[in-house]
C-alpha cells in the first residue's frame, strides 16, 4: 500500500512538473517572439544552441533557475513573469500534495512574491535560515507535547 502511494505521488510530481514545463516554455516563446528576438539570438545570448531553445519552449528540457534569470533579464521581464497563469488555473503553484495544512495558494503566491523581491542573497539566505529554524522550533515543541 505505502508503494502504491509512494509511486501514485512521483507521477503526479512528474506530471505536475512537466505541466510547469511547457508553460514556462510558452511564456518564454510568447515574450520572445514579442520581441522579435529569433531562436538563435536568444541561444547566441546564453551561450546554447537554437535547438536548445526551442526545446526549452517546448517544455522538453527544464529551464534551470539560473538559466531562466539570465533569460528574463535579456527578455526584459521577471523570472515571475514566466509563471504568470499558473495561479489558481489549471496547475497550481505548488503541488497541493506538498502544501503543509491551512495554507493557501494565495498565501504561498504572496510569499514567495515578496521574496523574489528581496535583492541581496546574503538576506535570502538568512530568511530561508529563519524559517527552517522556526520549522525545527515547532518540531521539538511537536515532539516534546507527545
Amino acid at each position: 500500500m505505502e508503494f502504491d502511494c509512494w509511486v501514485g505521488c512521483l507521477v503526479n510530481s512528474y506530471s505536475f512538473a512537466n505541466e510547469v514545463d511547457k508553460h514556462v516554455g510558452q511564456r518564454i516563446r510568447q515574450r520572445r517572439e514579442a520581441l522579435k528576438i529569433s531562436q538563435g539570438r536568444l541561444g547566441r545570448h546564453l551561450g546554447v544552441t537554437f535547438s536548445q531553445i526551442q526545446k526549452y519552449e517546448k517544455g522538453s528540457n527544464r529551464v534551470g533557475a539560473g538559466r531562466l534569470y539570465q533569460i528574463s533579464t535579456f527578455l526584459g521581464v521577471t523570472p515571475n513573469f514566466f509563471f504568470e497563469g499558473l495561479g489558481n488555473s489549471e496547475i497550481d503553484l505548488v503541488d497541493p500534495a506538498s502544501r503543509p495544512s491551512g495554507v493557501g495558494p494565495d498565501e504561498l503566491k504572496n510569499l514567495t512574491d515578496a521574496f523574489a523581491r528581496v535583492g541581496d542573497k546574503h538576506t535570502r539566505a538568512s530568511i530561508v535560515a529563519l524559517v527552517k529554524s522556526l520549522m525545527t522550533d515547532l518540531d521539538n515543541q511537536a515532539i516534546r507535547h507527545n
